[in-house]
Formats: structure tokens, C-alpha cells, sequence
């Protein structure tokens, strides 16, 4: 079902503070196709309350804090090395650096979908990898918004986004373009998708958040509207216009309605690495 794009409203009060760093620049790319692109940057600053802030919610998309005695009971390792050995992928082994930096994607984005488009995310996605050193499978990000509690609305939105991250390198690689062709497999995946995390919920005793999915299971006999999206997240060295305005997302099956985003940000390998080491070490 084909609906007006979706428009970002103003960040809640709740919202942490590093959304805050993350800035719609106003300016606005086109691709060859002629869609828009909103170009946003993340200015990131080294003010430690705001970091360690940051570091104890990226740490808990992997593990909650009042699991982690729990879980490294039986190992030899301290707080800090089983999230770094057993959690977080690796710093320098390959793929490990690459997961990173799409795992720091993911969670930026999901972020601003939740506080800034003001949707529920259920944060299921990393804490049960059975590979620290790989991708976790199926859609990137899903995002819930209800018109009411306890209804199924039309207005109901159910929002899906790929994001791509590119944050090494010497010359851009289309980043935004993979995101869109992945978001094109998001139609065939989402209920795969939901069944994951509809399963997970029940097995955690969560049934009312289960039920939230369950609104989203069956958009044939209960419709609501549908908004993707894709996201590239690049460091600032490799953001370029003209391969930013070479993607071409005519063959998106939601075209008409896909909302592209490209995120830039000065030194974001660096600010990878540091947020996983203060989150190991503020374990």
C-alpha cells in the first residue's frame, strides 16, 4: 500500500542527548532518478557525560547492564573483556572493524527513528548473536508507530530501513545505492522479520509487545502504511555528491515513497572504536 513519504517530527524530550549532535544540514541531493536526498551531519563532540551516556545505550543493544555478571559467570573474563571477546566485534580482525561500523549505522539510525520519527523499536536485533564477527541477518531496522493503543488503525505506520556504512576507504562505493537495493528485499523479508521478532518477545515473557507485532502480521485483512527507507552513513572524507547522485532507486517496487538519507560525519572510524572501548570499560 503506497502512502504519503513520512515526515520526521521534533525529538522528544526523551531523546538522548548525541541525537542531538546528529544535524539536518538543508541540503538536498538528487538522484538520477530524480529522487530527493536528505544529507544530514553528525557532529560529534568529546564531551564525556554525553559519551558515556551514549557508550551504556550501545552497550546494552548487545548486552543489559544487569546481565552481564550473569552471563561472564563460568568465564575467566572481566566486565570489559567478555564484551570485548565475546560481544562486541573485534577491533582489528576482519571482519570484525566492518561489522562495527555497520553496527554503529544501525543503531545511529534506529536511534533517530525512535525518538526523532517517534516510533517504537523493540531493540532485538544484536543481543542474541551467535557470531559477534557477523552481520545479524534480515531487515536492518524495524519501527512500530500506532495512531492508538489497542486498535489496528490504517494510519498504523510499520517502517523499514537499510542503512550502509562506509567509514575507510579511498574513494566512495555507492553506499546508498546497496542500501536501496536492499530495501528493495525488505518487502519479501518483513514477515520473516516479524516472526523473529514476535518469537523472541514471547520466549522473553513480553506477550503485550508481542501482540504490538502481531499488528503488523497480516497487512491484507488489517493495512497500515508502509514507509522505507535507506540510509548511508559516511565518514566526511568520502562523502561525494556525484556518487551520492548516481543512485538510482526507479526499480524500488516502494519508490514513490522511499525516504533516502546520507549521514556525514568528520573521523567516524575513530569515534567507532572509542565508543566500543568506553563501553567496554564503563561495563
Amino acid at each position: 500500500m503506497r502512502r504519503p513519504a513520512y515526515h520526521p517530527q521534533p525529538r522528544g524530550p526523551s531523546a538522548p542527548p548525541h541525537l542531538e549532535w546528529l544535524v539536518d544540514t538543508g541540503k538536498r541531493l538528487k538522484t538520477a532518478d530524480g529522487k530527493i536526498v536528505q544529507v544530514m551531519e553528525f557532529r560529534h563532540q568529546d564531551n564525556d557525560p554525553i559519551l558515556s551516556a551514549w557508550a551504556k545505550h550501545f552497550r546494552n543493544q548487545y548486552c543489559r547492564d544487569d546481565q552481564i555478571d550473569a552471563l561472564r559467570s563460568g568465564t575467566p573474563h572481566s566486565r570489559a573483556d567478555y564484551l570485548t571477546q565475546l560481544k562486541f566485534p573485534d577491533a582489528t580482525l576482519a571482519p570484525g572493524p566492518s561489522i562495527r561500523a555497520g553496527d554503529f549505522a544501525e543503531v545511529l539510525v534506529a536511534d533517530y527513528i525512535e525518538f526523532a520519527m517517534q516510533c517504537w523499536l523493540p531493540r532485538t536485533r544484536y543481543d542474541h548473536k551467535a557470531a559477534r564477527n557477523e552481520s545479524t541477518k534480515g531487515t536492518d531496522i524495524i519501527g512500530f508507530k500506532f495512531v492508538a493503543d489497542g486498535k489496528f488503525d490504517p494510519k498504523d505506520t510499520l517502517a523499514i530501513f537499510e542503512t550502509k556504512a562506509q567509514l575507510t576507504g579511498n574513494k566512495p562505493t555507492g553506499r546508498l545505492q546497496v542500501a536501496v537495493n536492499d530495501s528493495s528485499k525488505d518487502e519479501m523479508r518483513r514477515a520473516e522479520s516479524l516472526n523473529a521478532m514476535k518469537q523472541r518477545m514471547l520466549d522473553e515473557q513480553r506477550p503485550a509487545d508481542a501482540k504490538k507485532v502481531e499488528r503488523f502480521q497480516n497487512p491484507e485483512d488489517n493495512p497500515y502504511v508502509e514507509q522505507y527507507g535507506a540510509v548511508a552513513l559516511l565518514t566526511t572524507d568520502l562523502f561525494d555528491q556525484t556518487d551520492i547522485e548516481a543512485t538510482n532507486a526507479s526499480a524500488h517496487r516502494h519508490a514513490a515513497t522511499l525516504m533516502l538519507v546520507v549521514i556525514h560525519g568528520a573521523d567516524l572510524m575513530k569515534l567507532v572504536h572509542g565508543l566500543y572501548k568506553r563501553a567496554a570499560d564503563e561495563a
